[in-house]
């Protein structure tokens, strides 16, 4: 599972790229990329424009990152997800917690 991850230039944002499958083999690679030595950061950004799969895990996951950002709607904000993985998130309330686009 290859994920990225960059900070913004004022060091507020934290993009995380997500590889093609979303779920448990995910879990270490995404807790290195937001936690560990790293700052806290004022807004997260998952980036799933290559993500073609998402299981439960995942959405355990996204509340794992939204605790550690500080748990505010616009601190966890997820982008480019294809209508599927749009439909899992509007059937577990995902839209109430966090952004998505």
């Amino acid at each position: 599972m290859a994920i990225t991850s960059s900070a913004s230039v004022d060091g507020k944002t934290l993009h995380i790229r997500m590889g093609e499958r979303f779920d448990f083999s995910a879990h270490s690679a995404l807790r290195a990329a937001y936690a560990g030595d790293r700052p806290r950061f004022e807004t997260y950004i998952i980036d799933l424009r290559e993500t073609t799969y998402m299981d439960s895990s995942a959405l355990g996951m996204l509340l794992q990152l939204k605790e550690h950002a500080g748990g505010s709607q616009r601190s966890l904000q997820i982008k480019n997800a294809n209508p599927a993985i749009k439909d899992i998130l509007g059937v577990a309330n995902f839209d109430q917690l966090m952004q998505i686009d």
